[in-house]
């Protein structure tokens, strides 16, 4: 697994981490953790550097959690709520879940844009209500890059230490990176198998 994953991350470039970054916060279910991990992998071996890595990574997952802000802020609940009816199973999130998630925001605070950085499920949800609740999207924009970078520093640095540590254990390594993009998309499946629109 890893021997055709991880070279295809590695051909894409600084580009490809950033177009997968873009998509990862669009859409579901390649995980942050997986492309940023091997990213940290790829900077272990020496075919890539650590700084280009997270400011293409850094600034992939700024997008796009923003596309996700605009779409809040251009569109507004009452025209949100058909495309949330229609597309909501492949989505993972129905009329309902937005209005949970504004609440969260509203009662949580503009803060709750950073700290969210850090929760594997709840880190994009949260870019709608802001956009919703007109969040300035200068401060939005801050709130998201700083706590996305600090995110990728901590999954770039977990990348390395392992390609370091599994750096003789070739196997070890192919079954974490199998094991955690297999992990993203069962949970995944698992959220589309058990939609229900409310």
């Amino acid at each position: 697994m890893n021997q055709f994953i991880l070279p295809t991350i590695e051909q894409g470039g600084y580009l490809g981490i950033f177009l997968l970054m873009v998509i990862e916060n669009v859409f579901p279910p390649i995980p942050s953790e997986l492309i940023m991990g091997l990213g940290g992998v790829a900077v272990a071996k020496g075919r890539m550097e650590f700084w280009p890595l997270m400011v293409a990574g850094t600034l992939g997952s700024t997008l796009g959690n923003y596309l996700w802000f605009l779409v809040g802020h251009r569109f507004g609940y009452e025209r949100l709520q058909p495309i949330a009816d229609r597309w909501g199973r492949w989505l993972t999130f129905d009329a309902h879940d937005i209005e949970r998630a504004s609440h969260f925001f509203r009662r949580h605070g503009q803060w709750v844009v950073f700290a969210l950085r850090f929760s594997p499920f709840l880190r994009t949800m949260i870019s709608l209500p802001a956009g919703l609740a007109h969040m300035k999207q200068w401060k939005f924009l801050g709130f998201t890059f700083a706590g996305a970078g600090v995110w990728n520093v901590l999954l770039v640095t977990g990348g390395r230490w392992l390609g370091r540590y599994f750096d003789e254990s070739q196997a070890l390594l192919d079954w974490i990176v199998g094991g955690g993009l297999a992990f993203g998309v069962a949970v995944y499946l698992w959220r589309v198998a058990r939609w229900k629109g409310r």
